[in-house]
């Protein structure tokens, strides 16, 4: 029996797929904050679970009315949604149509190729200096059909940044009609001098939007909430094409606790860097290449070996209950990728590779 038949494109799309976990151990796949999320915003959660019956805020007015008070930024000029996931996914929808095409680094998020094949677009890969985006290589690749250009800075999974110079140069080198998505899912962690999350140039420009999300630094992964800024037009074309309740009353409330918690934050940002500061040498210590991250994990190279692969290291760190991320889907098959934990799970981290590295 023949049933309906999705789209031909669609067919094409191989299906994201999150951190795997184990039943017990340690999860490390996901780039979770270790410390959890903040105790304001669980209590805001709580609160409103009382409420369930009633419907959300459409608009999300009090979470951009926060948002807006945070960042010094306009209200008007925020649209809230179920992580910045969607807000690409409703990019997508709004700006995106079959033989069009949109352009990323070599090893940019996963999402934004999804993105295009939902659309029927082709996603164009421009090659990177040192896992780094090259603005360069990136501009050489812009075409009549180029209607999107993602940069997740930093970027995941390399942990790697361009300057916010090179991103002012990025967007002057493009058509006024190609919009310059600037994903700064991992902003908070950064603290180069030299680094912006490119706030300034979405309040300027036409043609540039900054998404943000509560996943990474707030700890609220479990409630899917995201962000964007960037002119009235962008704005308001995501606003035709997302639902009417993309972002549940929960996860508005809480947004609006975390971004009060500023000492939750401050925590997070000190035990990542701490923590980096301290993995990082210890595993090249160890005889690993692990690459320099401005976000919270880290990008680890393994020998090309019988026995000391990135597939045989990650066997090796499951039987000792320890999950992280395989690079395969990225294009680094020689590579995983491993999130920072609370203290005690990169204790264990940091034994297992040990072993890893000694044994036979």
């Amino acid at each position: 029996m023949t049933g309906p038949k999705p789209l031909s494109n669609i067919l094409e799309i191989t299906p994201y797929k999150g951190g795997q976990k184990l039943d017990h151990g340690w999860k490390l796949s996901s780039n979770e904050n270790p410390l959890g999320s903040s105790p304001a915003a669980q209590a805001a959660l709580a609160d409103m679970a009382k409420q369930l019956e009633i419907y959300p805020d459409g608009s999300a007015f009090e979470l951009r009315k926060a948002i807006g008070q945070k960042y010094g930024i306009d209200p008007d000029r925020l649209v809230c949604g179920a992580g910045s996931d969607e807000i690409f996914q409703l990019l997508g929808r709004a700006y995106l149509q079959p033989g069009d095409e949109i352009l990323q680094s070599a090893h940019g998020f996963l999402v934004y190729r999804l993105v295009a094949q939902q659309s029927g677009a082709k996603c164009i890969s421009a090659p990177e200096k040192d896992l780094c985006a090259d603005v360069d290589a990136m501009l050489e690749r812009v075409t009549d059909k180029t209607k999107i250009v993602f940069l997740a800075n930093p970027n995941n999974p390399t942990g790697s940044y361009i300057p916010y110079d090179e991103v002012k140069r990025l967007h002057k080198g493009l058509r006024e009609d190609i919009l310059l998505v600037l994903d700064g899912a991992y902003a908070e962690y950064v603290q180069a001098n030299d680094y912006s999350a490119g706030m300034e140039l979405a309040g300027e420009e036409a043609n540039v939007l900054v998404t943000r999300t509560f996943s990474k630094i707030h700890g609220l992964a479990g409630l899917r909430l995201g962000w964007a800024y960037g002119p009235e037009s962008v704005i308001d074309a995501i606003h035709r094409v997302r639902g009417p309740f993309n972002v549940t009353s929960v996860a508005q409330v809480a947004g609006i606790a975390a971004l009060s918690d500023d000492g939750f934050v401050s925590r997070s940002v000190e035990h990542n860097n701490s923590e980096l500061d301290r993995i990082k040498p210890a595993l090249e210590g160890m005889g690993y290449k692990v690459y320099p991250s401005v976000g919270n994990f880290l990008l680890i190279q393994f020998e090309d070996r019988d026995g000391k692969r990135a597939d045989d290291a990650d066997a090796f760190l499951r039987q000792r209950g320890i999950v992280i991320r395989d690079m395969k889907a990225y294009g680094l098959p020689d590579c995983m990728r491993l999130s920072i934990g609370t203290k005690e799970a990169n204790d264990d981290v940091l034994d297992a590779f040990d072993a890893f590295a000694k044994a036979d």
